[in-house]
């Protein structure tokens, strides 16, 4: 009995796995350029930077209604008590028990300084808000680059654990079949053995920071799904300097600052005469004894601010301050990426001669372990020697790994500071 719930148990475990293997969807695999673009076009972060310039446009045609002609419509029913009066036997209604008044109004401002000045400054919150969605999609490019190349730099020490792991299975192999002969110790074989557990335990380890890395750019290109990444890109780093004008967050703060400039430079204007004409008709049914069917009226408009008690100097001396505060932000911004373009032009440098370092490393220490290997084979070393060669040659190819996504990201680096990525 306790046999067929065992071989039931084994039964139903690889149908499990064989349905979960059909359901399976392969991961979608993108090249860097590829990923890049779909982040860009279907990150939600970019999406509402987006709303952020219809948004603005949005508040231009409202203010832009202010300065432009408007006509409305009101029409109102009045119920009154009648007023009559006789004269000479005869009634006349002053005032009808119910009367319908339509008014329309037509406006039409000829001079309003203050809301043309607002028009203006509506409009440069317009180049701020597209300036603002250039710079978030460098964002998500650069958030996106950065994920892909943890995928390709993880996969490589997926793939040293894995081989390092493959040699440790056949020295443990070697060492086991010397054993079982007699001719080896049990020593030799659990060292073989544990060494070959511990490189599993690497693998199962790297295994999982892959999944969680391929989650992470499946969600920054918007796929419901992880995303895998093909191979490390190629990066041209420039000779040329490369100026600040190329780099989108530089430009928003030009924006921002031209922005606050125009509504300092605009407070005069508030001090201005504003003159408004409006036409007003009126249509009375039924009409009173006193009160004419149709009427109408016109007015023109002259207003002059006189006192304010300080409201004006107060909200100019606040726009004063909100421009000195971009001003300064773009001195410290200024300083902040010409250090970090020095920064990362050293980095490819450094980078780029430890990763040549590091692939010599690798060489001697895998060269190290095949002999090594040979001598203990034939007798001439111990399992020791093996053990300590492989885990050098494991450690020594990890860092040259380690030194070659380093270098990629340094180059990354060096071409966000410039200006150059995305393209």
């Amino acid at each position: 009995m306790h046999n067929r719930v065992l071989r039931g148990l084994a039964i139903f475990s690889i149908v499990l796995v064989a349905a979960n293997s059909a359901l399976a969807q392969p991961i979608e695999r993108l090249t860097f350029q590829q990923a890049i673009d779909r982040a860009i076009a279907n990150n939600p972060t970019v999406a509402r930077a987006t709303e952020g310039i219809l948004r603005a446009e949005a508040i231009l045609q409202q203010v832009r209604s202010s300065s432009l002609p408007n006509l409305s419509l009101s029409s109102a029913v009045n119920f009154t008590n009648p007023v009559k009066f006789t004269i000479e036997g005869s009634t006349a209604t002053v005032v009808p028990f119910a009367q319908t008044q339509t008014t329309p109004l037509l406006a039409v401002p000829i001079l309003t300084p203050v809301q043309w000045a607002q028009r203006n400054q509506a409009g440069d919150q317009i180049v701020v808000a597209q300036q603002n969605e250039k710079d978030v999609k460098r964002q998500i490019a650069v958030a996106a680059g950065q994920a892909y190349l943890a995928i390709i730099a993880r996969r490589r020490v997926l793939d040293l654990n894995s081989r390092a792991r493959d040699n440790a299975r056949a020295h443990y192999e070697f060492a086991n079949q010397r054993f079982q002969g007699g001719i080896g110790s049990r020593l030799n074989m659990l060292r073989a053995e544990q060494e070959m557990l511990s490189d599993d335990t690497r693998v199962e380890e790297a295994l999982l920071v892959i999944q969680q890395s391929q989650e992470a750019l499946g969600v920054l290109v918007g796929v419901d799904g992880p995303v895998d990444a093909i191979d490390y890109p190629n990066f041209n780093t420039p000779d040329e300097l490369g100026q600040l004008t190329n780099r989108t967050d530089f430009q928003l703060i030009l924006a921002r600052e031209a922005a606050a400039q125009r509504v300092y430079s605009d407070s005069w204007k508030d001090r201005l005469p504003s003159l408004t004409t409006a036409f007003t008709a009126s249509l009375l049914e039924p009409p009173g004894v006193f009160a004419k069917a149709f009427s109408w009226r016109a007015q023109v408009l002259f207003a002059v601010p006189l006192l304010d008690s300080g409201l004006r100097a107060g909200e100019k001396a606040q726009r004063l301050a909100d421009l000195n505060t971009i001003k300064f932000e773009r001195a410290n911004f200024e300083r902040e990426a010409a250090s970090e373009i020095r920064l990362a032009r050293d980095s490819v440098a450094s980078t780029t001669r430890a990763f040549t370092q590091a692939q010599q490393a690798a060489d001697r220490a895998n060269q190290v372990v095949m002999i090594t290997d040979v001598a203990f084979r034939e007798g001439a070393s111990t399992n020791i020697e093996v053990l300590d060669a492989q885990r050098q040659a494991r450690d020594v190819e990890t860092q040259a790994a380690i030194a070659e996504d380093a270098l990629k990201r340094a180059q990354l680096d060096l071409l966000v500071a410039l200006g150059r990525f995305p393209q």
